[in-house]
């Protein structure tokens, strides 16, 4: 053979050795073909991955999908596999955004367009005591017309939250306009999730309460409207100022007198007085709330049937946005400047002597009372000012929702309790989902040991407990109990007259 010919036939055989020289390779490393995909959640690229790397001069490494492979290639990469966070794990895991390190990223699609700068969006949840305005849960407009808010990692397990802008009147709503059950939040797969990285959850608000037509007609309703009591009769008292961005403004303070209080037989009578927290809410239903408290229909009835001693119940109206600071004597809620002592200090200097100089007014038997924030501040003004206040109509005080350092340190500088103290609450305070039975339990325990430590410090305080076992957080539960609550507060046995 000439050495042209030669030469072509090495030409027209090379490929043919290459080819046999790759099949050998191949077969070669069919262990590591058979080892798991390289990176997380490779699926069936995971062979052309092997393979890949083989050709490199590197092992594949072995990924956490249940595979069978070497022995000997399993114990190599776990001794040389960097250390992962605790927040990453196999291609299949999950883990709750909440339990991420890093926290996370909400990203929210107004689908309606009513949020805007001047009426942003805010989350309000069980990490922030529900706030509905709560500056350090204000989510921010990006320019692609959706909100954002940054979360660094949660102090709860799971959180429960709503979207609102701005107050409890404006909340999200679901795509058929009814109002939705508490937002939570989904399991992130891990494979997604780059070590270091906050993850991005998108979420969507498809309409907000005033886009309701009941919102427009609430909003025309007649500031001074006639407001016909369930016996008994009511009277407006407008006050000046308060605390935060009430401070410049007015509100009418509700007055419930009882009935005979204008009867000429009675016009040197003064009445025991109770000023109660929350006030819009004891005389008639609004149409953001669920319930009223029905204070005039009950505490009528009750002196109807000699039960209890007719009183005088005054309605300060809270001051709306501002009003979990100002209803906070200490810092109780993450992010809320407490402003509590201001708003008692604005009750004592404005709303009393306007009241006492209106109506005929016992002012050495007067008690406060509340719900939940508004408990709080009604203990807290009974407390601090015992000459004004005493005795304290408490429902649902939100005890294992404070700063436990807070709390502990507020009872600890009483030096004085009220007269009397009634404590109610709902078995049920958390919402009746199985899986709030603990902190349903918790609350109720909370109450009972803060009532014991009042008897044990103030032997001579009357204190009262109710805890209804299916009752929730609203106002209905509230109504439901305040019979008894005024009824261990003024009984009839007790009335004195001037």
């Amino acid at each position: 053979m000439t050495r042209k010919q030669l030469g072509l036939t090495a030409f027209l055989l090379a490929p043919v050795v290459l080819f046999v020289g790759l099949m050998w390779v191949i077969a070669l490393s069919k262990p590591l073909m058979d080892a798991p995909p390289v990176g997380a959640g490779a699926g069936g690229t995971g062979g052309a991955n092997a393979i890949g790397e083989l050709l490199a001069g590197h092992r594949a490494n072995a990924g956490a999908v249940a595979m069978p492979f070497d022995r000997e290639v399993e114990a190599e990469t776990q001794a040389t596999a960097p250390a992962q966070p605790p927040t990453t794990g196999a291609a299949g895991d999950s883990v709750r955004p909440e339990m991420l390190a890093t926290g996370f990223v909400l990203i929210v699609r107004d689908a309606s367009g009513k949020a805007s700068p001047s009426s942003p969006i805010y989350l309000a949840g069980n990490v922030n005591n529900w706030n509905p305005a709560d500056p350090a849960y204000r989510l921010e407009a990006q320019s692609d017309m959706r909100w954002r808010l940054i979360m660094d990692k949660p102090a709860v397990d799971k959180m429960e939250f709503k979207f609102t802008r701005g107050s409890w009147e404006l909340e999200e709503l679901k795509a058929d306009m009814s109002v939705p059950g508490n937002r939570t939040l989904d399991p992130i797969l891990t494979s997604t999730i780059k070590p270091g990285e906050r993850p991005t959850i998108e979420l969507t608000v498809h309409h907000w309460s005033d886009e309701k037509p009941e919102f427009a007609a609430k909003k025309a309703i007649d500031p001074y409207r006639s407001i016909t009591p369930g016996g008994g009769s009511l009277r407006r008292l407008q006050v000046q100022g308060g605390v935060g961005d009430a401070e410049r403004g007015t509100r009418d303070v509700l007055i419930w007198l009882p009935p005979g209080y204008n009867d000429a037989a009675n016009r040197d009578r003064h009445y025991p007085v109770l000023y109660m927290h929350d006030g819009q809410n004891l005389f008639e239903k609004l149409p953001s709330i669920p319930d009223e408290w029905h204070a005039d229909e009950t505490a009528a009835k009750l002196v109807s049937e000699h039960a209890i001693e007719p009183l005088i119940i005054v309605g300060v109206p809270h001051s709306g946005a501002t009003r979990i600071g100002e209803y906070s004597p200490f810092e109780a809620v993450p992010g809320v400047v407490p402003m509590g002592e201001e708003h008692v200090a604005w009750l004592g200097r404005e709303v009393v002597p306007r009241v006492e100089r209106a109506f005929r007014v016992d002012s050495s038997r007067a008690g406060v009372g509340g719900s939940s924030m508004g408990a709080l501040i009604s203990l807290y003004a009974a407390t601090s000012r015992p000459e004004t206040f005493r005795w304290v109509l408490a429902e649902s005080l939100p005890i294992s929702a404070f700063a436990p350092q807070s709390w502990s340190s507020y009872v600890g500088s009483v030096r004085r309790w009220p007269d009397k103290v009634y404590l109610g609450g709902g078995g049920k305070e958390f919402g009746a989902a199985p899986e709030q039975s603990q902190k349903n339990q918790d609350f109720a325990d909370a109450i009972r040991a803060f009532a014991d430590s009042i008897g044990k410090t103030s032997p001579n305080t009357k204190v009262q407990v109710l805890i209804a076992p299916e009752a929730t957080h609203n106002e209905r539960a509230w109504a439901d109990r305040f019979g008894e609550a005024i009824t261990f507060l003024v009984p009839a046995e007790g009335k004195t007259s001037r």
